[in-house]
């Protein structure tokens, strides 16, 4: 599948000066070891991969002496294969597993630099949060990756010329054809079933049936959940479930502000708060924070302790949360309030995609705006609907109360721009 991050990594190997050894962040099952691996083959003459978790004899000679020309010569050995500066792709994978292996990338930074390194994991974040005495602080390059985004989605579709026109029509805020509209619009719920992650879009192109996506999704929900018990204590484990667990309930309710409560009886942030964290760097969730003032920087007038939780990717909560395609895939305004909930995560995680900050803003209990984003020296507030009712007391009143310069309105409304509102259909989301 052609992926955007393609790009990232095609930059970062054409560096002339200050490439770094490069560590790749995503959920597991985004992609990522497919990627760097069709990556390598393509533009390096040979590559050379090693998983750190499955691969114990490389993961043990790291348990020594950690000098670059020293793991070279074994590397060398082991894979059967030379590894020729600038020719060369060398991967790590699951590098969070061998913390001695991310601590090695300091050393192929500063004494070997003409190599090029990749480390990949599924669990990075998590890892490097907890043991930050291996991290090479100053001594790599980062990169996240993502589920598919909308844009992704109709790439794997052969959907591109689509994708042109909505761009052209974003930038001019000029209605598409009627046809085209429409056409997008179902393509969006189609997308709200099957999301972004590889295995469900291959699923779904190969058979051209929804109905088995479903099966897909629930594997890697319980890959998910293997992680939380492979990779935290089991005390830590049953919290993390139960947090990741109440999100459809949470997403549900008319106040979207993440509830303890919901997740456990008696729950407090105590209780809670490093099983949020988790999941928060394992990627699986996406937290948007609360502010209260519609200031620049944004960031500081956030309420650390008020926050939403999406999930990474909208077709996981689809399935998660048991609502019917058929509903998903009605058109017009139908009355399900959890249609609202699909249609925020997804924006969620579009605007994520695209590096935005996550807050919403909420005054009194009285309004609450779903986003609002900080692009350079620009406030835009940002409410998403479902349908085509788009009134909106909450935007008019940040509006009016912080003069953004300009807001946006997505729903499935047509483009266009008036009284300082741009209003972008849910399948424009991507090119905010």
């Amino acid at each position: 599948m052609r992926r955007r991050v393609t790009e990232n990594l095609i930059r970062w190997k054409e560096k002339t000066t200050g490439r770094m050894p490069l560590l790749v962040y995503g959920a597991r099952q985004v992609g990522k070891t497919y990627i760097i691996r069709e990556f390598g083959r393509l533009h390096y003459k040979n590559v050379v991969y090693f998983n750190l978790e499955t691969n114990q004899t490389v993961f043990s000679y790291f348990a020594d002496n950690i000098e670059p020309e020293r793991i070279l010569r074994f590397l060398e050995t082991e894979s059967r294969e030379r590894i020729i500066p600038g020719e060369t792709l060398i991967v790590f994978d699951e590098i969070q597993s061998c913390p001695r292996a991310l601590t090695s990338l300091k050393y192929f930074n500063e004494k070997t630099p003409e190599y090029h390194i990749i480390g990949a994991g599924s669990l990075l974040g998590v890892a490097i949060n907890r043991e930050k005495h291996s991290f090479p602080v100053g001594n790599v390059d980062s990169l996240t990756m993502f589920s598919l985004d909308f844009e992704e989605y109709l790439w794997a579709l052969n959907e591109e010329l689509l994708c042109e026109e909505i761009k052209k029509a974003f930038e001019a805020n000029a209605a598409l054809p009627l046809a085209l509209h429409e056409k997008a619009l179902d393509l969006y719920r189609q997308y709200l079933i099957v999301g972004g992650m590889p295995r469900a879009v291959l699923e779904f192109t190969e058979t051209k049936s929804l109905l088995t996506v479903p099966e897909v999704q629930s594997k890697i929900i319980n890959d998910y959940i293997a992680d939380m018990a492979k990779y935290a204590t089991n005390t830590e484990s049953v919290k993390i479930r139960a947090a990741f667990n109440s999100i459809p309930v949470q997403l549900a309710k008319d106040n979207k502000k993440f509830q303890y409560k919901l997740a456990q009886k008696g729950g407090t942030a105590a209780i809670f708060g490093a099983a949020i964290e988790w999941l928060e760097f394992a990627g699986v969730v996406l937290k948007c924070q609360k502010i209260e003032q519609g200031f620049m920087p944004i960031s500081v007038y956030s309420d650390l302790s008020c926050f939403k939780l999406y999930m990474s990717d909208v077709g996981l909560l689809t399935m998660k949360s048991g609502i019917s395609q058929p509903t998903v895939l009605s058109a017009g305004d139908i009355d399900n309030v959890f249609l609202g909930a699909l249609s925020e995560n997804y924006a969620a995680q579009a605007l994520h995609n695209k590096h935005y900050g996550l807050y919403y803003w909420t005054t009194d209990g009285v309004s609450e705006l779903d986003f609002v984003l900080q692009k350079g020296d620009e406030i835009i507030a940002v409410e998403v609907k479902t349908g085509t009712r788009t009134k909106s007391k909450s935007l008019n009143m940040f509006a009016a109360k912080y003069k953004p310069a300009y807001s946006i309105r997505i729903s499935s409304k047509n483009f266009g721009f008036e009284n300082n509102i741009k209003s972008v259909p849910l399948y424009a989301v991507f090119c905010i």
